[in-house]
């Protein structure tokens, strides 16, 4: 997912990720420029208390790969900390509590889309950007919904808000996350899909 380039630092190349938006429905390249490096990933999460010592070689590869699929996609710093306290926040009660929530398991089979997550991130592979596009692409073949009734659920469930193609990307840092020994420890999208299930039930 990252790109490649000895001339230019891996920081100032343009990103070119595949987002999966309601208006459009494809799963098009959009081009950002991203004006953030690694440096400002690692000063966050030293701000936020979420690295507590001096990062290992795999924290700097992961705060790499956060810049380049976050960065190009935040309007400022405080966007992307935003975006970031999703990776290390997750409560499911608190979430479901909140009544946008409440808005989006109300439609048309949110339900039956969490529940067909669930069943699909049994199995413990790590949720990589493959492995996400199959999940989708199953939804969307099993249930035939597109938009937000498939999207918003997912988001909800998984990154812990309801909202646009920027929260699939938190949601492809999760189970990277998880594996490293952060100060606040990141839960797995497994570990996210149960716990929220668990609580809606």
């Amino acid at each position: 997912m990252c790109c490649s380039g000895a001339a230019r630092p891996f920081e100032q190349l343009y990103v070119t990720i595949p987002l999966m938006r309601p208006e459009d429905q494809t799963d098009a390249p959009v081009a950002a420029v991203n004006p953030f490096t690694s440096a400002d990933v690692l000063g966050i999460l030293r701000e936020r208390g979420w690295l507590a010592a001096e990062p290992t070689a795999e924290q700097i590869a992961w705060c790499e790969h956060a810049v380049a699929i976050l960065g190009g996609h935040a309007a400022d710093r405080a966007a992307l900390a935003d975006l970031l306290g999703l990776v290390f926040h997750y409560d499911a009660r608190e979430i479901i509590g909140r009544v946008e929530s409440h808005v989006v398991l109300s439609r048309y089979a949110a339900r039956d889309v969490l529940r067909q997550v669930a069943l699909l991130l049994l199995d413990g592979a790590p949720l990589t950007s493959e492995r996400f596009k199959e999940i989708v692409t199953a939804l969307k073949d099993g249930l035939e919904l597109r938009g937000r009734e498939l999207f918003h659920p997912i988001r909800l469930a998984l990154a812990g808000r309801a909202g646009e193609g920027e929260l699939d990307r938190v949601i492809l840092l999760l189970d990277e996350g998880a594996g490293l020994s952060f100060a606040v420890p990141v839960k797995s999208a497994r570990g996210r899909i149960l716990e929220f299930c668990s609580v809606l039930d």
